[in-house]
């Protein structure tokens, strides 16, 4: 008898599913491309994703998640549909419980809209849960103790901090600034300094490739091809990481504040524990380079990428699901 427990982690940037019994079986962008004419899904997830900037007037490639909240509910309700029957099919799955994982300062319009997207979707019963608790626990942080734990989430929409003790959230905050605005803030960049229009796609390997935050290095360069702004041609110029370092400054900054503004309003205790234990980073912008080094640096504590920082998230709802009982206080039917 196959389990009817399923987690997932519905960032702005990916879908991440965990099967009881199973673990991360989905991986993939939270992007669907729609026939607009006909109102009709044409593909979902990598396939989708493909498809960015690279189609006809009347194929619309959607994101319908923005800043960690569902922007369209239709099209999120198509997508958790197509994914949750992609990992086990109508009839293993029909209605089975779902826990997902939010941001930690949404609305409860926006939390009655992830219930309801998750229930039209075929959940028997649905669960919501904080995501930087989820990202703790899924980075093998004991937040049960009385001690402190903090960890800064840095996902597609949404960067999330919290300090943690007893199960709960202590302190925490949550800001619309992480990897989607790392990359407008370079598409910026290069449209100012090159006069050069360049897409997500490319912003986001350029990010990923020479993207850094690190004061000194071995200098990293890269071609990439765009639209010249002038001459409306295509083009190639060649950028350096100490470039986007200077990109990036802005929006990294807010998360080196948030961060800042978490930890002063933690009671000593507690930030005595992390000063022992350090901060853990969460989530796809934990890859940036030189990151855990400048908020060591700004924090004046350790801090710790953790282990598969990506798939924290969604690895902590498959803990909660084995321990639904003791961790689950927030039940939405």
């Amino acid at each position: 008898m196959l389990s009817k427990d399923i987690g997932i982690d519905l960032g702005t940037a990916n879908v991440l599913i965990h099967v009881k019994g199973k673990g991360v079986v989905l991986d993939e962008p939270a992007v669907v491309a729609i026939e607009s004419d006909l109102k009709r899904v044409l593909a979902v997830g990598e396939d989708a994703r493909k498809m960015v900037g690279r189609t006809p007037g009347n194929i619309v490639p959607i994101r319908p998640l923005r800043d960690g909240v569902i922007a369209d509910f239709d099209i999120t309700e198509a997508m958790l549909k197509h994914f949750i029957n992609r990992v086990g099919g109508r009839k293993w799955y029909s209605h089975p419980r779902i826990l997902i994982c939010a941001p930690t300062n949404i609305t409860s319009v926006e939390q009655k809209a992830i219930r309801e997207a998750a229930e039209r979707s075929g959940a028997k019963e649905v669960y919501l849960e904080e995501e930087p608790k989820a990202a703790a626990i899924g980075a093998g942080m004991d937040i049960f103790q009385p001690s402190g734990n903090m960890v800064v989430d840095i996902g597609g929409g949404t960067t999330d901090v919290a300090v943690l003790s007893m199960g709960d959230i202590v302190t925490a905050s949550s800001i619309k600034i992480a990897g989607d605005k790392f990359d407008s803030s370079i598409m910026r960049y290069i449209k100012q300094k090159y006069k050069l229009l360049i897409g997500e796609r490319t912003s986001e390997d350029i990010k990923i490739n020479i993207g850094t935050v690190r004061p000194a290095g071995g200098e990293r360069e890269m071609d990439i091809r765009g639209r010249d702004m002038v001459s409306g041609l295509p083009y190639t110029v060649t950028i350096t990481s100490n470039e986007i370092r200077e990109a990036l400054w802005d929006p990294v900054s807010s998360i080196v504040v948030a961060a800042k503004s978490v930890l002063e309003r933690t009671p000593p205790e507690l930030s005595a524990d992390i000063i022992d234990r350090g901060v853990i980073l969460t989530g796809g912008g934990a890859l940036l380079d030189g990151l855990d080094e400048l908020l060591a640096e700004e924090l004046k504590v350790p801090v710790l990428i953790a282990e598969d920082p990506m798939h924290c998230v969604v690895k902590g709802t498959g803990i909660m699901l084995d321990n639904l009982d003791r961790v689950i206080k927030k039940k939405f039917i």
